[in-house]
């Protein structure tokens, strides 16, 4: 189908862009890889009468890793994630995520911050981006703010960012020790069934730290604290990844698609954490 007609901008700035979204207020959306609101603008799913397409802006872009804090900017590709070495050694866990998003085509257009600021509870990045206790920057006619990942999502597409606000940048902490970023998928090019990433820190033979997140089980991310409590201060045994996995069931909601009925998604979510738990712990 053709999309109803929309009035098309593209700014060289942050300030532009934001003045945009303040003078046409509901009527405006902004645009950053496209892959979800095109498609729901072709499908009259969605009636945007006035589009502002982010990718001349030289501020939403790069990738900063230093000792300390890892940025990222909103328009970095999945692409660019996994052919950043600076972020390989100091985040690993990110290139394993982004190899499993969608297809080459679609990675070398689709960004972060579209993945993030959207709000679908199928994308990847936001359930990661928890995991990782990530900061999310977001600009508006008021000045910047941050929001923390795991505050960002209220519900399917429903997050934190207000309407005039554009989210400008991702920032986390480097992430020694063990990592996995688990998916389920029907084909290539799908959203999970089920996925879960994981963070493991050891101190010898005892789990010093844990995070664990999980994707398309409920109507947003899922962080998991009892999952990662689970895990810290134990021997990353055999029961500790049975108390983990446990935690984490329990909290999950998932709804029956064509993915499959909820019993079939909840089994498949407890071999996914598994896999991912006892990945993370083998690289510790």
């Amino acid at each position: 189908m053709i999309p109803g007609t929309f009035e098309y901008y593209r700014p060289s700035d942050l300030p532009e862009a934001i003045k945009l979204l303040a003078t046409h207020g509901d009527d405006a959306r902004v645009m950053a890889g496209g892959h979800s609101l095109i498609p729901m603008m072709k499908l009259r799913m969605a009636d945007i009468p006035h589009l502002v397409d982010l990718q001349d802006i030289d501020a939403l872009r790069g990738i900063e890793v230093s000792s300390g804090t890892i940025r990222i900017g909103a328009m970095v590709t999945q692409h660019e994630l996994i052919a950043d070495e600076a972020l390989l050694k100091a985040a690993p866990i990110i290139r394993e995520a982004a190899l499993q998003i969608a297809d080459p085509q679609v990675r070398y257009v689709g960004t972060v911050g579209g993945n993030v600021a959207n709000g679908d509870p199928g994308n990847d990045m936001p359930g990661l981006m928890q995991c990782l206790d990530a900061v999310f920057t977001v600009q508006g006619p008021d000045g910047a703010r941050d929001i923390a990942a795991r505050d960002f999502y209220e519900a399917a597409y429903f997050t934190a960012r207000a309407d005039d606000e554009i989210l400008t940048s991702v920032s986390f902490k480097p992430q020694p020790g063990g990592y996995a970023y688990e998916k389920q998928k029907r084909k290539i090019g799908d959203y999970a069934t089920a996925a879960s990433a994981v963070l493991i820190a050891r101190d010898g033979k005892v789990c010093s730290g844990a995070s664990i997140a999980m994707t398309n089980l409920s109507d947003t991310p899922i962080y998991s604290d009892a999952a990662s409590q689970a895990l810290i201060g134990s021997d990353l045994g055999a029961d500790a990844v049975s108390a983990a996995v446990d935690a984490a069931l329990a909290e999950i909601d998932p709804a029956e698609d064509g993915r499959g009925p909820i019993e079939f998604k909840k089994h498949v979510a407890g071999v996914i954490l598994r896999r991912a738990i006892e990945r993370a712990i083998s690289r510790a």
